[in-house]
């Protein structure tokens, strides 16, 4: 497959066209942001840890029966993926309580949420990724009614398929995002899943393996995610 030109470039991974329309590729870079890119870092082996533990989450939900965009790694940071119509919402389903939903509401860290809550943002940076709805969501014709309820439904199964993968594994799924595009009509997830767009806490110690620990100078953030995937058993070697 023959890699083209650049299509985007996010806060962490570009995507590039190739010789295929259906397909793309995806690479994940060193990159590192917080706080709508006002605090940026390069990380040795982010990406390519990134790149991998992404590739082993997609096959777990493709076993699983959940469409995902992912089709094969071709090198340490890049991934070949379906090109999909993106819509541009984030789908966030909590299973404890923290970061903004504290801040929203004033409770406290950690607390175990069941069931589970369920929000959409939309993906807007200049806005702050502000929180919306499904009437929003319709209004503005961001996506359709019958799509939105798929993502939700997909989102769903994806945390409990992961939730359960993560508990074997000695973590807690404390949240996570994710998104969705069309793939011939098909509502399929796209995006990344990897501790970048999740939080993942040690089920004994509530020791933090995820972004927060660039977020909150904690340090060691590569290191977490590595710890993360050892216990999986990802191999990034």
């Amino acid at each position: 497959m023959e890699k083209r030109e650049e299509l985007y470039s996010g806060k962490a991974k570009s995507v590039y066209s190739t010789d295929n329309p259906d397909y793309m590729i995806m690479f994940f870079r060193n990159d590192t942001s917080a706080f709508d890119g006002k605090k940026v870092e390069q990380l040795e082996r982010k990406g390519m840890v990134n790149n991998k533990f992404n590739a082993f989450i997609m096959s777990k939900l493709e076993e699983a029966g959940i469409p995902t965009h992912f089709e094969k790694l071709i090198s340490d940071q890049e991934c070949v993926v379906k090109k999909l119509d993106m819509m541009p919402i984030e789908c966030v389903v909590r299973n404890y309580a923290a970061g903004s939903i504290c801040r929203r509401l004033g409770v406290e860290e950690g607390l175990e949420l069941n069931p589970p809550t369920f929000e959409f943002f939309l993906k807007n940076d200049e806005l702050g990724d502000p929180m919306v709805n499904e009437h929003h969501i319709e209004s503005f014709g961001w996506a359709e009614k019958a799509h939105i309820e798929k993502a939700k439904e997909l989102t769903f199964k994806v945390n409990a398929v992961l939730k359960q993968m993560f508990d074997d594994a000695g973590l807690l799924l404390v949240d996570h995002k994710l998104e969705f595009g069309l793939f011939k009509g098909e509502v399929v997830l796209g995006d990344e899943f990897s501790p970048d767009g999740c939080r993942l806490w040690d089920k004994e110690t509530r020791e933090k393996l995820d972004k927060d620990r660039f977020r909150q100078g904690l340090g060691g953030v590569v290191e977490g995610y590595e710890e993360v995937g050892r216990r999986l058993g990802i191999n990034f070697d």
